[in-house]
């Protein structure tokens, strides 16, 4: 991993939210009733101070509504070889015509459930049909890296299993989240309510990814099983090292160690791109340090796939055990053995534990 000067190590993954504009209406999530202007969102320029990473995720609102998107990734592949946009489908005309441009893309599509679920939760009707359009000729055009993503409620984890299987057929990829509350989200209400049901339909998902032949599937198992142990209200099964694997960016410029923080706990920037003339500067100011600091201490047991994947690459022996045990487990034909362990790396024993007073 690239060192800076201060031997803080650089961060291997970023998440830019382009835009809290989107035509979206989801119940889940309020962001577009805080519509950001358009004319202070962050450009392509601003981007040139970004360090090499391993992976972008543009993100929104909905990445697509920007007219400028193209320049957008332009300057990001020049800072990583992998991005992925995470959008609703909604402009199909728009992701097709830069899936042409940049054949390498990913797209992650936001799909909740089959059509009337989907459309449903997230507001529009038409929106099923839209994103599962798109992703048919995304696949007709040759490209890998793209899938479903769906965020599981107390009312979507049976179309959870369907939109899995249907992902299966299409030879797609297959991302789980789980609701969550968040400034980002502009939400403190989100909550299942039936976390037997949510948390059974997730065990058979788990079955079934353990009983494919790629890794990852395995891992993906690991995930959600860590989705089934923030839904009961477990402590995170690893550390939260948002601010030092991993930052997100948002419309402003501000940086952010993650998503998830709510004011309630606390709620504050690392600084932003546009204060400064080297991405380096930020990374090893004592603000950024401080952020750090309340990220080791933050109680929140959030498990989302941005703050979790780089943690389960660091610590990847956690995970990898888990996945060979129970892939042998599922050959010999017996259930996945779902211990919910935390696993001490050395972290404050008070992070990620809601019912510590931060």
């Amino acid at each position: 991993m690239q060192l800076n000067t201060n031997n803080i190590p650089f961060p291997t993954d970023a998440s830019i939210i382009l835009t809290y504009r989107c035509p979206m209406r989801c119940k889940m999530c309020n962001i577009w009733n805080h519509p950001t202007e358009k004319s202070k969102e962050l450009v392509a320029d601003d981007l040139k101070i970004l360090p090499r990473l391993k992976f972008i995720n543009l993100t929104g609102g909905e990445p697509f509504i920007r007219e400028d998107l193209e320049q957008i990734v332009k300057e990001c592949y020049r800072h990583t070889d992998r991005i992925v946009i995470s959008t609703s489908g909604w402009f199909e005309d728009r992701v097709i015509a830069l899936a042409k441009k940049f054949p390498r893309i990913g797209i992650r599509i936001s799909i909740e459930g089959l059509s009337d679920k989907n459309d449903e939760l997230r507001g529009h009707a038409g929106g099923f049909d839209k994103g599962l359009r798109t992703l048919l000729t995304l696949k007709e055009m040759g490209l890998k890296d793209i899938g479903f993503g769906c965020t599981v409620s107390d009312s979507n984890s049976r179309d959870m299993l369907y939109l899995y299987r249907l992902s299966k057929y299409m030879g797609l990829e297959f991302a789980t989240a789980a609701f969550h509350n968040s400034y980002y989200f502009h939400k403190s209400d989100n909550v299942i309510k039936n976390k037997a049901e949510v948390c059974h339909d997730f065990e058979q998902l788990i079955a079934w990814q353990l009983k494919e032949w790629h890794p990852k599937s395995w891992f993906r198992a690991w995930f959600n099983m860590g989705l089934i142990n923030y839904i009961e209200g477990g402590r995170r099964m690893l550390p939260c090292e948002a601010g030092t694997t991993n930052f997100f960016i948002d419309p402003s410029g501000e940086v952010y160690p993650c998503n998830g923080m709510e004011e309630r706990y606390w709620m504050e920037s690392m600084g932003n791109i546009h204060h400064v003339t080297d991405f380096t500067i930020l990374w090893n100011s004592p603000q950024a340090g401080k952020v750090r600091s309340s990220v080791q201490r933050c109680p929140k047991n959030c498990w989302m796939v941005g703050t979790a994947s780089p943690v389960m690459h660091k610590y990847i022996k956690y995970p990898l055990k888990w996945a060979v045990r129970n892939k042998i487990r599922s050959l010999q034909g017996k259930p996945a053995r779902l211990n919910k362990t935390w696993c001490d790396v050395g972290q404050n024993p008070c992070q990620g534990n809601s019912g510590e007073i931060f």
